[in-house]
């Protein structure tokens, strides 16, 4: 019997998720795709690994089993590339990161082309995501590494899994119609009048911008609901109402029609590196780490962090 280590990721991340369709969402497959390859997995076996309950599924006496297995199998095998890479002095290696749109444009290529410069063996492949489920990417072993945020009024739920170096901190400023704030700062309750632009609560950034709110004591009124920074901009641009931007995606994104507004008191995004706590001693994870760090000193970012 040979077992394969893809199928076996696919049924550990199926007994943590309980259904096809999030299992096949976290590892980026299609459900089609995650079924066929676990009914292989169970031919494989000769046995059924799993049945159906409505819309979950409950993994059978045999499929805890080899999924007990196989978490020690994908930890031997993380442990055995990490061995590896150390004996080649991690000079030759290939990492996958999770990222979104500002740091993929405004940190990354300064930092890989440096990286490529300096360290040319070293590979960063790079995969975008929603900035909240990249974390669990990692965690699942479909990333090496991965860009994450936390805002200073509402800090992510963090898995004790896995570590994390923190490569800038940015702050966030409030995007406004020409002429619509004169004096060019605000304290985030001078704003609370105005129509807002914000993402939905789904995302970590819509939560987190209604907590900030909620904390100078008012509730924005949103008038428009939009999970593109870049949307909420041009609306922002049209006169459309206000919103909230980091550093980062002020050097993205900056339509004509728009202030920037300081903010009086800070409202702060910490900018970290998640990776799995087996991946500390990776060489090359830090030299990615460094190199990131790098690229945000050169933009003025600092590394002190707006985490509790």
């Amino acid at each position: 019997m040979e077992l394969s280590l893809h199928r076996l990721r696919m049924l550990r991340e199926l007994q943590r998720k309980g259904t096809v369709t999030a299992a096949a969402a976290s590892l980026h497959y299609t459900a089609s795709a995650v079924s066929q390859q676990l009914a292989q997995l169970e031919r494989d076996v000769g046995a059924k690994l799993f049945e159906r309950l409505g819309r979950r599924v409950q993994l059978t006496e045999l499929g805890k089993l080899l999924t007990e297995h196989a978490e020690e199998i994908l930890g031997s095998v993380e442990r055995a590339t990490l061995a590896l890479e150390e004996a080649q002095d991690a000079r030759t290696v290939r990492l996958t990161a999770g990222v979104w749109a500002s740091v993929a444009s405004g940190l990354l290529p300064t930092a890989l082309n440096a990286l490529a410069g300096e360290h040319p063996g070293i590979e960063v492949r790079t995969r975008e995501l929603a900035p909240e489920d990249t974390a669990e990417a990692v965690r699942d072993g479909t990333l090496d590494l991965s860009f994450v945020i936390d805002y200073s009024d509402s800090p992510m739920p963090w898995d004790a899994g896995l570590e994390r170096a923190v490569v800038a901190v940015e702050r966030l400023h409030a995007a406004v119609p020409r002429g619509a704030v004169p004096s060019g700062t605000a304290s985030l309750d001078d704003l609370a009048e105005h129509p807002w632009i914000l993402a939905s609560p789904k995302s970590h950034f819509g939560r987190a911008m209604r907590t900030a709110c909620r904390r100078h004591g008012f509730a924005p009124k949103i008038n428009h609901e939009v999970e593109e920074q870049s949307t909420a901009m041009a609306m922002v641009g049209a006169g459309l109402g206000i919103t909230l931007v980091s550093d980062l995606g002020l050097r993205l994104l900056r339509p004509p029609g728009i202030d920037v507004v300081t903010l009086t008191t800070p409202l702060l995004r910490t900018v970290s590196i998640a990776y799995r706590s087996t991946a500390f001693r990776r060489p090359a994870l830090h030299l990615v780490i460094e190199a990131v760090r790098a690229s945000a000193a050169e933009l003025g970012l600092g590394t002190e962090s707006a985490l509790p």
